[in-house]
């Protein structure tokens, strides 16, 4: 009798002939070449004004190539799991959309989805809470459709520079070297590592670090016992040092209806040192344990039966920035500063963590609105790059209420608008009512 599998009987034992077949010995070649792309714009970081600034360039008719150094791209959206977009709206319980482009295809896209997006609309700000899964899928589809060249897992060895010009960079992957050759760049790194590289001028910190978090993702919460915004700060300003947590407070966002909060509680200084950096890295996933113990006996209602679903990678606030041809200022961000070159705008707080038990936090009324000179985004002394993201120039105080995701996006928009205005002549000499006119809903818009 039979199953009616015809193939049932016909499997057999493979001879060893059979079984190293297909197979061949390799070598490295003493001179391999690297592997080559030429473009019109290339975009270091992949994070949220990395995306907008390629997906911006691509649909201005430009060939785009976008460049990370982690094996997934979204930068700390995706993979520091940040859990919210800030920035992105006026302020006020009915605020308005700040920045647009990108945003408005991201928001709509996971907006469609279930349990992808919350909108939380306090009374000074709105905070947009997203799952990072969502989110990581929908920037890779983003750039296949704008057609984007990707390179990911690269390392930035190497940066050619012809007097005021990048030329080109030289990346390491895990599966061989690549030469990236482009008119223009965009450096949204975060750390200035495209500017810095190339032996331009940079600014950081002189008076101590300033503190990034280990983000913490815990699943199957009681959402329905999780403790308030007072409530949760105010018991780890009481009881942090019994745990050995740095940060005295801190704060949980919990997208409703998936029994999953993003924990923001630890404080992790964030060298640019390899070595020191590594270290902190490890320390960091020590805080967050910490904060779980803590949350866990301290919130057993809530946290009791909680574990823990994921660790992001270091989130990194401020580190290395640029030497623009302007400085924002912190005076500029309280007096709503609008400049001849404005190219973003929002209205977060002035959030400063330079101390390791808290940070500043210095919230705006309803109607103000600060914003983001073009001059910021441009390396003084370099003609075909445009820095966009937390690494501009600004003071600290005014960096740390410019680099949340909102104004980034605006960022990354208005440097690929740039690049592509400034052809082959310089960022410093483009008509900037021209730019100003290609992202006036970032600028204008109300509705």
């Amino acid at each position: 009798m039979t199953d009616g599998n015809d193939n049932k009987n016909t499997e057999r034992p493979m001879s060893t002939s059979e079984v190293t077949a297909g197979t061949k010995i390799v070598r490295r070649a003493a001179n391999q070449k690297p592997s080559r792309v030429v473009a019109d714009i290339c975009v270091v970081g992949s994070g949220a004004a990395g995306m907008s600034a390629a997906i911006e360039g691509a649909r201005a008719g430009r060939k785009v190539v976008l460049v990370d150094s982690l094996p997934a791209l979204g930068g700390q959206a995706v993979n520091s799991i940040i859990g919210t977009f800030c920035g992105l709206f006026s302020n006020g319980s009915d605020g308005y959309q700040f920045t647009h482009g990108i945003a408005d295809d991201l928001l709509g896209d996971l907006g469609a989805q279930e349990n992808a997006l919350f909108y939380r609309r306090g009374p000074h700000t709105t905070v947009v809470y997203y799952d990072e899964v969502a989110l990581g899928r929908w920037v890779e589809k983003a750039m296949l459709a704008a057609g984007v060249t990707v390179i990911v897992g690269a390392v930035m060895r190497n940066v050619r520079v012809a007097g005021r010009r990048v030329t080109g960079i030289d990346l390491s992957t895990r599966y061989g070297d690549v030469e990236v050759e482009a008119n223009g760049f965009v450096d949204a790194s975060g750390d200035a590592a495209l500017v810095w590289q190339a032996g331009f001028a940079c600014r950081e910190p002189d008076d101590g670090p300033i503190y990034g978090t280990q983000m913490l993702i815990v699943e199957n919460i009681d959402e329905s016992k999780v403790p308030s915004r007072e409530e949760l700060p105010a018991r780890m300003r009481e009881k942090a040092g019994d745990y050995g947590l740095l940060r005295r407070e801190g704060l949980s966002f919990v997208i409703p209806g998936r029994g999953v909060a993003a924990m923001n509680m630890t404080h992790v200084e964030t060298p640019l040192e390899p070595l020191e950096a590594s270290r902190k890295g490890i320390e960091g996933k020590d805080q967050a344990d910490r904060a779980f113990a803590f949350l866990r006996n301290e919130f057993p209602a809530c946290f009791g039966k909680a574990r823990i679903r994921a660790y992001g990678f270091p989130g990194i606030r401020q580190t290395r920035w640029i030497v623009g041809r302007q400085q924002l200022s912190v005076d500029d961000v309280r007096a709503g500063t609008k400049f001849e070159d404005a190219i973003g705008r929002t209205a977060w707080p002035i959030e400063l963590h330079d101390h390791g038990s808290g940070h500043h936090w210095h919230v705006f009324d309803k109607d103000h609105v600060h914003y983001v000179p073009f001059g910021s985004l441009a390396p003084q002394e370099a003609d075909n790059i445009v820095a966009a993201g937390r690494c501009i120039d600004a003071d600290k105080a005014a960096l740390s209420s410019v680099r949340v995701m909102g104004p980034c996006m605006a960022m990354g928009a208005a440097a690929a608008h740039a690049l592509d205005l400034a052809g082959s002549g310089s960022v410093h000499q483009i008509d900037i009512d021209a730019l100003k006119w290609r992202v006036r809903d970032n600028l204008e818009r109300t509705d």
